[in-house]
């Protein structure tokens, strides 16, 4: 057996019975809705937060956002490996209570420094519940039934992104930015209750809790590199506090990969990297990440700054293409299950990069949304529901049954990053346009960004072993 063809990892056995399992995907999947959904309605809430605290400064402001975004990547690692010693089940209940009583606190926040303290203990929830649910959707599932189950998992998600800009604006206009927050109560009490009912524990007692000081290492590293990159648009690229939280962060990074080197009791087994579809997948998880929030994000702000949309138009404007994942999704997890992942990824990577060619050559300054726009968002939407779920699958898959929290939180905690680097790049090619024809070059720079994107995915996802590989490696 070659080094390229390392042996299948043993399943993990299935707990519970059928009926269970699609309970449990229910409940897993209604949690991951209503944490990208929380995500996904702020963007459109934020100016209403902004007007509610006029006399705070909006840059301090954007910590509402940033806060979470900071500490949900610092933190998912850790408490992936944590999930894994303690129950998965367990995990995501606390991550689910914890997750809606920060909301509750949020919505009724007096003032943006209780507001943004909130938002880090939500962060902190949804960092618990994220890869725990992951964990035991695969512990439900039996393997050929996973890609579909993911793909299911994965389309909360993309739902939340289409109900996201239309829900939060229809909100923010009937009531007020603090509804976005108690619309995750409901669900909230939902998933804890229907949780502790229906969900089968599932744990590895072995799994060695992580030494507190790579503890420290990670959270404080991927913190760092994220407070650099949320904060590049107020600091500049070249910044000095750019520059310096970025390397103070890779350095911590780097001494994060020495200590997990030695120690008895690692956040991370690096020994991960070395199985071929965890470490080709979560390439592409960087580079798919990076384009997919870059164009969910430049969608909104070309509508609106551009087109002159309104944030409800341009709500719906952006709709169809999630609309049309939700659909494709479950239907991309069936033919993953009979084809393997790695055709999918590469189809996929070059539709969404169409979507971008689209974008590129067809989008104008004036106005024509059924010719320009909307074919895009067909393009990007085949494509993302392509890749994003089985992404997932690929690298939950490639994990050894006692690594399902630690391996599937790693993946989501690099997506998280590419989504933040997403925005940072969209920003710093849009911001400050004093002209129609300087906003249509900067966004011409982001449908490059699509377009590379796109093709990196689809070349990265190359090496990947298909399915039918993969059952027959071993021999």
């Amino acid at each position: 057996m070659t080094a390229e063809a390392e042996p299948l990892t043993p399943p993990a056995p299935v707990v519970g019975t059928p009926r269970a399992a699609k309970l449990t995907l229910a409940v897993a999947s209604l949690a991951v809705l209503a944490v990208f959904l929380d995500t996904t309605v702020l963007f459109v809430a934020f100016p209403d937060i902004v007007a509610t605290f006029d006399s705070v400064a909006p840059t301090q402001l954007s910590w509402v956002l940033n806060a979470y975004t900071i500490v949900f990547a610092a933190l998912l690692v850790p408490v992936g490996k944590m999930a894994d010693r303690v129950g998965h089940k367990r995990a995501f209940l606390v991550g689910s209570a914890l997750f809606t009583i920060a909301s509750l606190l949020c919505a009724v926040a007096p003032s943006a420094a209780v507001l943004i303290a909130f938002r880090v203990v939500q962060a902190a929830g949804a960092a618990v519940l994220i890869p725990s649910s992951l964990a035991l959707v695969l512990r439900a599932f039996p393997p050929a039934k996973v890609p579909f189950a993911v793909a299911i998992w994965g389309a909360s998600g993309a739902l939340a992104g289409a109900l996201g800009p239309t829900l939060g604006a229809v909100l923010v206009e009937a009531a007020s930015w603090r509804w976005v927050f108690l619309i995750n109560l409901p669900v909230g009490v939902f998933t804890v209750v229907a949780g502790r009912r229906i969900l089968n524990e599932s744990r590895n007692a072995a799994t060695v809790l992580p030494a507190p000081i790579g503890v420290v290492l990670i959270a404080a590293g991927a913190g760092l590199v994220s407070l650099g990159v949320v904060q590049s648009e107020e600091w500049g690229w070249l910044g000095v506090g750019t520059i310096g939280s970025i390397v103070a962060g890779v350095a911590l990074l780097v001494a994060f990969w020495l200590q997990q080197r030695t120690t008895s009791a690692p956040v991370l087994d690096l020994e991960l990297f070395s199985i071929r579809d965890f470490k080709w997948g979560n390439a592409a998880t960087i580079a798919f990440g990076i384009a997919f929030t870059a164009m969910f994000f430049s969608s909104i702000l070309f509508l609106t700054e551009v087109w002159q949309y309104s944030i409800l138009r341009a709500g719906f404007g952006v709709a169809p293409g999630p609309s049309l994942v939700a659909v494709l999704a479950p239907n991309m997890g069936n033919l993953a299950g009979r084809v393997g992942q790695r055709p999918l990824l590469i189809v996929g990577g070059l539709a969404f990069a169409a979507g971008g060619v689209w974008r590129l050559v067809a989008l104008g300054g004036q106005p024509s949304y059924v010719i320009e726009y909307l074919p895009s968002m067909l393009f990007t939407g085949i494509g993302v529901a392509m890749c994003l779920p089985q992404l997932s699958s690929v690298v939950a898959q490639s994990l050894p049954p006692d690594r399902l929290g630690v391996g599937g939180a790693a993946n989501q905690a690099i997506r998280q990053f590419g989504g933040t680097l997403g925005v940072a790049l969209t920003i710093a090619f849009v911001a400050g346009s004093t002209s129609l024809d300087d906003a249509l070059d900067g966004f011409d720079d982001v449908w490059w960004l699509l377009i590379v994107g796109g093709v990196a995915t689809s070349a990265l996802s190359t090496p990947l072993l298909t399915r039918r590989a993969l059952a027959t490696t071993d021999s």
